[in-house]
């Protein structure tokens, strides 16, 4: 699953979030994964992503340690270093830029020459986005098949395309079955978009015979309690199998990012 150290201080009067320090936000977290037995990728702030690996390091995956992520050589310095393992979460969406767009280019080559794992923005922000705080943020760089041009250009490359590019499921479901380098993760959409619609998308995308390239996620920011709300939608899922389950909720992340397959 797909988590963010983020510094609480600058979300809490901004969300409204209980009154929790930042140690306390932590212990929280991290007892809802041992609880849960979750591994999880964690990105953000580079000094609080090591705090939480330090704090944690059989359960925190190192992502994306920000902000600046065109910085490729600050990038091969952390990959080489073991102190990022997924490059995740890029978001040029907010920026208003596609994922073919040639600025991406280095991080995509990078990744593929390193085989490092990349989780990329597409699908839902938040609502009126471009008018609260991200004015280049647009709607039709949701679709994932933007970033065909990138596939092609990098057959080699592993990316997972995070919130499953809702609401565009139809073009999801066309670049699964062109590339079947891409995965998807299921963060945010399966505890806060409807569950009849979350249903839907997912029984889609399953129906189409791509359970194999589903991720479980929770993309939890600062509700913690958003991690077992999505375990809870895919454990009530009753159009999946118990084998289909453990295959989003473990088996193919354990394939697509390499963990040890003795994890349990």
């Amino acid at each position: 699953m797909h988590l963010h150290a983020f510094d609480l201080q600058l979300y809490k009067e901004m969300l409204g979030q209980s009154k929790l320090t930042q140690k306390e936000y932590l212990e929280n977290v991290i007892e809802i994964l041992e609880r849960n037995n979750i591994i999880a990728i964690a990105s953000g702030d580079y000094n609080i992503v090591k705090d939480w690996v330090k704090r944690s390091p059989t359960r925190i995956i190192p992502g994306f340690c920000g902000p600046d992520y065109y910085n490729i050589d600050s990038l091969r310095s952390l990959i080489n270093r073991s102190e990022m393992k997924v490059i995740a979460e890029i978001a040029p969406q907010y920026e208003g830029i596609s994922p073919s767009d040639s600025v991406l280019e280095p991080i995509w080559k990078l990744a593929e020459e390193l085989d490092i794992p990349v989780g990329i923005h597409m699908g839902l922000g938040p609502p009126d986005a471009a008018k609260n705080g991200a004015p280049k943020y647009r709607a039709r760089l949701s679709n994932p098949l933007l970033i065909e041009e990138t596939l092609i250009r990098h057959p080699d490359l592993r990316v997972y395309i995070m919130h499953a590019g809702w609401p565009m499921l139809d073009e999801l479901i066309h670049i699964l079955y062109s590339y079947s380098q891409v995965y998807v993760d299921v963060g945010v959409i399966d505890w806060y978009v409807p569950r009849e619609e979350f249903y839907f998308y997912l029984k889609r995308i399953v129906n189409a015979g791509y359970c194999n390239r589903v991720m479980f996620g929770s993309d939890e920011m600062i509700w913690t309690d958003s991690i077992e709300k999505a375990i809870e939608a895919i454990k009530s899922a009753d159009f999946l199998t118990e084998a289909q389950k453990r295959d989003i909720l473990y088996n193919n992340a354990v394939r697509f990012l390499r963990l040890d397959s003795n994890i349990k």
